[in-house]
């Protein structure tokens, strides 16, 4: 994956709250060769097979939430008790990777954590797909950002952030030599020093979130 135009954060957030027990890919934090599936419907490893490709993989046939999602404004309940979203990160050493179809941030060590239903979900990861993976009323984004978390008994929770191409992102930015260096390379980490993901922008106190 190429990193050659800046893009800047549009409004909206996204929050899957993906849960082991619902959802395919989760128990590997999303897998790391998309190669092996494809999200067209017509495809012999399209979703409607996804179930079929791996052993492990069999929640697909099965499950109740699946990715990409099209967030639809008829299916959206506007609710207010929720509250903002609670990040509590801290600076921490981190790894960059380039896995192909994907930009990897990966901290080494303790990241800090969300809350979400009196769980604490910690940050593993951050990574970059380019276009975005879901939509938002049928529209695709320029890119797509995941914030990769799990609890202690392994639950995954996933924020999505949109952007679009515009002004120069400062946390893309301040990356942006370490991403040119890796453009060639691919599976091989590079360690990139202190990286505090306080300094990822959200862009808006509004956010999506399924309802586990």
């Amino acid at each position: 994956m190429k990193l050659t135009r800046s893009f800047s954060q549009s409004s909206f957030i996204v929050l899957l709250l993906v849960l082991s027990s619902f959802a395919c890919f989760t128990r590997a934090q999303e897998v790391d060769d998309e190669r092996e599936f494809s999200y067209e419907d017509d495809s012999e490893i399209g979703p409607g097979n996804w179930g079929k490709i791996r052993a492990e993989w069999s929640e697909c046939n099965s499950g109740r939430l699946q990715s990409p999602i099209d967030l639809l404004n008829e299916r959206v309940e506007e609710v207010s008790h929720l509250g903002r979203l609670k990040r509590n990160y801290r600076p921490s050493n981190a790894t960059l990777i380039n896995r192909g179809h994907d930009m990897m941030l990966r901290w080494t060590n303790d990241a800090g954590h969300i809350h979400i239903n009196g769980t604490l979900y910690h940050l593993r990861q951050c990574h970059w797909h380019s276009p975005s993976e879901h939509t938002i009323n049928g529209k695709r984004f320029d890119m797509e950002a995941h914030l990769v978390h799990e609890s202690d008994d392994k639950r995954i929770a996933v924020v999505g952030i949109m952007y679009e191409i515009g002004r120069p992102d400062s946390f893309l930015s301040m990356l942006k030599r370490d991403f040119e260096a890796i453009v060639e390379t691919r599976d091989v980490e590079r360690t990139v020093g202190v990286v505090n993901p306080k300094l990822v922008e959200l862009g808006s106190r509004k956010y999506y979130r399924n309802r586990k």
